[in-house]
């Protein structure tokens, strides 16, 4: 009978007992990743041979002239026989966002648009994507394209 008491009494001290709390875990956040280099307006000035694709292919569906400055002024877009179009322009870090006036789509005829394009620096090449907002369009009144262009020499 001694031998049960001292059994459930050390199991009763036991279960009573403050057990040992483990050490707080510690939770260390990745490093916020970095941010891109801003881009250097100078090295975009010039003038830029553009091509126009659709977001998923390679086949050219137009191509356009950009006049690039240093600055967010004077950037001017020009189709081949139309006359150049001054284009609003805001930087970002990397990036480039060009809005252009509505004006007569190059690609459906009838059809106004107006394009956004948020233009990167890679390489030696202007690279964007846009998104053509057309009106009197029909159903697709909203379009995503790829551009590319090559710097033309002074």
């Amino acid at each position: 009978m001694r031998r049960l008491m001292l059994v459930l009494s050390t199991a009763v001290v036991m279960g009573c007992a403050k057990k040992e709390e483990a050490p707080p875990e510690v939770v260390t956040e990745p490093p916020a990743p970095v941010a891109p280099a801003p881009i250097d307006m100078a090295a975009v000035a010039g003038t830029w041979e553009m091509k126009t694709m659709g977001a998923t292919s390679d086949s050219v569906l137009t191509t356009f002239t950009l006049e690039a400055s240093a600055d967010t002024a004077g950037w001017l877009m020009a189709f081949p026989k139309r006359t150049p179009m001054k284009l609003s322009i805001t930087v970002s870090g990397d990036s480039i966002m060009s809005v252009s006036p509505q004006y007569e789509s190059v690609l459906r005829k009838g059809a106004k648009v107006q394009t956004n394009t948020v233009f990167h620096l890679v390489g030696d090449k202007l690279v964007g994507r846009t998104t053509a907002h057309y009106t009197g369009a029909g159903a697709d009144s909203v379009v995503t394209l790829r551009s590319e262009g090559t710097k033309l020499p002074k």
